[in-house]
C-alpha cells in the first residue's frame, strides 16, 4: 500500500494519503483543534483536490489529542474587537462555504470523534455520511451562553431534530454524549474508545470508498445504544410541550411552572442557565433554529453568515464580546448583558441583523454542480483590496 508524504507536525491539518484512503488529522490540541484560519484553508484546499482526484475515495477526519474539534477560537474573535469584527471576516467566510462544501461533498467520508466536538466544530461532524463517537464525546452548542448564535449550519440541523431537542439544545447549550448523539440522529454509530484505533486501522486498508463497505466495517466495531435512565432524550415529551413555546419568554414560563412537579428537578439547572444567558441571543437563537425549520441548508448558512457578521461588528449588540470576556478573558464568569432582561430586546433591531446583505455581500455558495468549487473568499467582494462598503442593514 503506497503511503504519501505527511505534512509536517507544526500544520494544523496533518494529512496522509494512503492510495485510495485520505486521512486528516485536525492538530492544534492545546487549542483543541479550535478553527483558524489556517486549519479551515488547508483542509478546503485537500477536500476540493480529493473530489477532484479519481483516486481519492475514502475520506477519515478526525482531531488530534482529547477533542475533536472544539469551534471557533473564542479569543480570536475577541481579538477582532478593535477592528470592529473584520479581522475575523476572513475565516468566517471560508468556514461557512466549506460548511456547505462538507455537506454536499461527492466522496465517502467518515468523521471518528473520539472526544470533544462543539459548535462549529460539530459541523465538520454532523453532515457526513458517516459520523462515529464513542464514550468520550462531548457536543453541545452552548454559543448563546457567550452571547453568540447557532452556527455553522445548526439552525438548520437543530431545526430537523424530533420535536423540538433542536430549540432545547440550542437555548441551553446542554451536553449530549456518544449514545444521546446517535439516538437523536446527529451520529451513525457508537464505538468503544478503545477500539477507534483499530476501526481506523480496518478502514484504511479496506482501501475503497464503496458505502456498504464502509458501513460493514464501522457496524462490526459499533455497540447498541441504550440511553441511560437519566438521559435528557427521555424528557422529549416534556422538552416539546415547553421549547414549542413561541417566544422565549412562553418557554422560560412552561418551564418554571413544570420545574415544580415531582421528578422534574432536571429542570431546575436548565433554567439557571437560561436566565444567565444572554437575553438577545436567546431570541436569535428561537428565531434562527424557528427560520430554519422552512430553510434549505445554503439558506441558513446565509443567514448564519450575516447574523455572524452582524454579531461580530455589534451592530445591535456587545454581548459577545461581553461574554467572552467573562467566560475566557477575565473568567469572572459574571456577563453584563445590554439589554439586562428579555423584555427590553427591541424586535426591530433584532430585524436588522436578519436582513438580507446586498447580493454581492452574501455568502457565495455555487447553485450549480459545474460552478460547485466556486464563490471562494479570494473571489468574493469582501476580498477585494481597500474595499471599504459596508454591509447595508
Amino acid at each position: 500500500m503506497a503511503s504519501g508524504a505527511s505534512l509536517p507536525a507544526q500544520q494544523d491539518v496533518l494529512i496522509e494519503e494512503i492510495d485510495h484512503v485520505r486521512v486528516v488529522t485536525l492538530n492544534r490540541p492545546k487549542q483543541l483543534n479550535a478553527i483558524s484560519p489556517n486549519l479551515v484553508f488547508l483542509l478546503a484546499k485537500y477536500l476540493e483536490k480529493w473530489e477532484k482526484d479519481e483516486k481519492a475515495e475514502l475520506i477519515i477526519i478526525k482531531g488530534a489529542g482529547r477533542a475533536f474539534c472544539a469551534g471557533g477560537d473564542l479569543r480570536v474573535f475577541y481579538g477582532g474587537r478593535i477592528t470592529n469584527g473584520d479581522s475575523n471576516l476572513e475565516v468566517v467566510y471560508r468556514f461557512y462555504w466549506l460548511c456547505h462544501h462538507i455537506s454536499t461533498y461527492k466522496k465517502t467520508q467518515v468523521a471518528l470523534v473520539n472526544g470533544i466536538s462543539m459548535g462549529g466544530g460539530a459541523a465538520l461532524m454532523i453532515p457526513l455520511k458517516f459520523s462515529v463517537v464513542t464514550e468520550k464525546t462531548v457536543f453541545a452548542t452552548p454559543e448563546a451562553s457567550f452571547g453568540f448564535h447557532t452556527d455553522c449550519g445548526f439552525s438548520y440541523y437543530h431545526s430537523r431534530l424530533p420535536g423540538y431537542l433542536g430549540e432545547y439544545l440550542a437555548l441551553t447549550g446542554a451536553r449530549l454524549n456518544g449514545k444521546e448523539l446517535v439516538a437523536a440522529g446527529l451520529a451513525t454509530h457508537y464505538v468503544s474508545s478503545e477500539k477507534i484505533g483499530e476501526l481506523e486501522k480496518r478502514l484504511i486498508s479496506l482501501n475503497s470508498g464503496d458505502e456498504n463497505a464502509v458501513r460493514s466495517v464501522i457496524e462490526e466495531f459499533s455497540l447498541e445504544v441504550k440511553l441511560n435512565e437519566e438521559s435528557i432524550l427521555n424528557k422529549k415529551s416534556l422538552i416539546d410541550e415547553c421549547f414549542s413555546k413561541d417566544s422565549v419568554e412562553e418557554i422560560i414560563k412552561s418551564l418554571e411552572a413544570e420545574s415544580s412537579k415531582e421528578g422534574n428537578g432536571w429542570i431546575v439547572p436548565v433554567l439557571k442557565e437560561m436566565k444567565r444567558t444572554s437575553p438577545t441571543a436567546l431570541k436569535i437563537a428561537l428565531r434562527s433554529v424557528r427560520e430554519g425549520r422552512n430553510q434549505s441548508l445554503s439558506e441558513s448558512l446565509k443567514k448564519e453568515f450575516r447574523l455572524t457578521m452582524n454579531i461580530l461588528r455589534a451592530t445591535i449588540s456587545e454581548d459577545m464580546y461581553e461574554g467572552i470576556r467573562a467566560l475566557t478573558i477575565d473568567k469572572d464568569n459574571a456577563p453584563k448583558w445590554d439589554p439586562p432582561s428579555l423584555d427590553k430586546v427591541d424586535d426591530e433591531k433584532l430585524d436588522l441583523i436578519f436582513k438580507q446583505f446586498d447580493k454581492e455581500l452574501e455568502l457565495q455558495i455555487p447553485e450549480s454542480e459545474e460552478s460547485r468549487w466556486n464563490g471562494k473568499y479570494e473571489n468574493s467582494a469582501y476580498a477585494i483590496p481597500d474595499r471599504n462598503t459596508p454591509i447595508s442593514t
